[in-house]
């Protein structure tokens, strides 16, 4: 599950500097003797490990261990033990978490001062912290090995070997973390859709729309139709340029635009059918079909405009992220309720390949050396990721919250589901169901079918059986602070740029030139060099997996 163009990445200068200065100067082997050598303290006045069972539940420790927990997101719901999950979690762990959030500002001060958290959850796999984990983090086979075994129970073995660093171990451990075999289980549901209000697709006579020509003629009549509605949208740009929108990745996955060719990296914003679509989108804008506002509302202007309607259509990106304001406009006018169907098309017959959340993951948490009590830190881990600790974050307390209907499938209890409908507030305060997400699996919402509104149900069934896995490119960006990182992040400053200039472009020609101008300058900060690390590390992702 992709939570989309909420998160800052990491991997600032200052946060690269930061890091390096845990590693030392020229005494480097020194210390890295010693990180991996941190001394873990004994537990055997606690409990006696077993393969068989998790620690948490052998854990003798009478007083409650308060454990800190950094998320690098200001947006992180900081209370614990007062709402129904985490009140459990309290009771069952015996532990009190102290969240504390930030920005890359605060990590820095972390890094720089040496006080660190006890557990840590940064969002950039590929970021300097992540790649520098084993100076600050303890590997987590280590405190399995040595408290809590079972942790190997609940652990997936190809998520645990996409996190190994050089010395064969792990140092992190993400959320939604979809494998192969989660792929293929059809438990893991499209995010990304073309979708058009029901009772426009209607009017317009449900016209074919995924050839770029009669696409165009599509617009053209919502307008004449539907003067006060904005006939195409699509998701905001990040001011900072961090994020396209639904405009490239997306639409390029809509097309089926290849990640490799000939088991190399493949320029996806040059590919010719992509740009094909690209001109056919600056008609419609040339057509007063796309609003210029499109390109400058926030995040919450979108969801304003997605919950009144306003868009007849949209190329919407991470829709699920987007359900309350899709769901509160499908209650409201159930006749013109968004709707996915098939439009933007390849021309050249390629099938789509829809995204999901990758083998990466989204949120990744760590367990710093300077922990109080990391047996307890990784008891939380194995908790989290167990069966019990999913059900309880996903669903609340069995009998209590919900209900199970058969060994696949659960439902709430129905006072749960008429506050989790009617009362949006209560249901997040009170039962904090489906957000403390940490070690979230798409797997285990699928057990319900009340785990996602009923406005993006339709949407998810128009995504089956086109959803394909990438791992094999997944954070194959140079590594931070290196020139060929520096020179990548000017080229994709310049691509978003370089993306809105050509969908409001005045004539074909100057997309043409747009592009043109974009490649000379991708070739001005040596994108050779550039293609030549990420080559490389898709060929180091493929090890890691036993891809061929």
């Amino acid at each position: 599950m992709k939570k989309g163009f909420l998160i800052k990445t990491l991997g600032t200068t200052l946060l690269a500097a930061a890091i390096l200065s845990l590693t030392g100067c020229g005494s480097g082997k020194e210390k890295e003797v010693e990180s991996k050598t941190t001394k873990l303290p004994s537990i055997e006045d606690r409990y006696t490990i077993d393969k068989e069972k998790p620690a948490w539940q052998l854990d003798k420790k009478e007083e409650e261990t308060t454990l800190t927990w950094y998320v690098n997101a200001d947006w992180w719901n900081t209370e614990f033990g007062k709402d129904l999950v985490t009140k459990k979690v309290k009771e069952d762990l015996n532990i009190n978490i102290k969240f504390v959030t930030g920005d890359d500002t605060k990590l820095n001060t972390y890094f720089a001062g040496g006080d660190m958290p006890d557990i840590i959850t940064i969002f950039d796999s590929n970021s300097s912290i992540a790649r520098k984990a084993e100076t600050w983090a303890l590997p987590l086979q280590d405190l399995a090995d040595k408290y809590d075994p079972y942790f190997y129970e609940v652990a997936r073995e190809d998520t645990l070997n996409w996190y190994k660093m050089k010395d064969g171990k792990s140092y992190g451990y993400p959320n939604y973390s979809n494998t192969k075999d989660d792929y293929e289980s059809g438990n893991i549901f499209a995010r990304d859709s073309f979708i058009i209000r029901k009772d426009v697709y209607e009017a317009i006579g449900k016209p074919n729309m995924t050839t770029p020509e009669n696409f165009v003629a599509a617009m053209n009549k919502i307008k004449e139709k539907y003067p006060d509605l904005v006939p195409f949208g699509f998701n905001d740009f990040a001011k900072d340029g961090s994020s396209n929108g639904s405009m490239d990745g997306v639409v390029q996955d809509m097309l089926g635009v290849p990640y490799m060719k000939d088991g190399k990296y493949y320029d996806r914003n040059l590919d010719s059918n992509y740009i094909e679509w690209i001109k056919a989108f600056r008609q419609v804008h040339e057509d007063g079909n796309i609003s210029d506002d499109t390109f400058t509302d926030d995040g919450d202007k979108f969801k304003e405009k997605l919950q009144s309607g306003k868009y007849a259509s949209i190329m919407i990106g991470s829709f699920v992220n987007q359900g309350i304001p899709l769901q509160a406009f499908a209650a409201s006018n159930p006749d013109s309720a968004y709707i996915a169907v098939d439009g933007i098309q390849s021309t050249e017959g390629n099938a789509p390949t829809l995204s999901q959340a990758g083998i990466s993951g989204w949120m990744i948490n760590y367990i710093t050396k300077q922990a109080k009590d990391p047996a307890k830190a990784i008891q939380v881990f194995t908790y989290l990721l167990s069966d019990y600790g999913e059900m309880l974050t996903n669903f609340g307390i069995e009998g209590e919250t919900y209900e199970k209907i058969t060994d696949n499938k659960v439902k709430y209890t129905a006072e749960t589901r008429n506050i989790q409908l009617n009362d949006a507030e209560k249901f997040q305060l009170e039962y904090r169901i489906g957000e403390f997400i940490q070690f979230g699996h798409d797997r285990f919402k699928a057990l319900s079918d009340e785990s996602y509104v009923d406005a993006v149900k339709q949407m998810q069934e128009w995504g089956q059986g086109k959803l394909v896995p990438q791992f094999a490119t997944e954070n194959i960006g140079p590594d931070a602070s290196t020139q060929e990182a520096r020179a990548l992040s000017a080229i994709q400053t310049n691509w978003s740029t370089t993306l809105v200039g050509m969908l409001r472009a005045e004539s074909e020609e100057d997309v043409d030139k747009l592009l043109n101008d974009y490649k000379e300058f991708q070739e001005q900060n040596n994108i050779d060099s550039i293609n030549k690390v990420r080559n490389e590390k898709i060929n180091e992702n493929k090890e890691k997996l036993g891809m061929e």
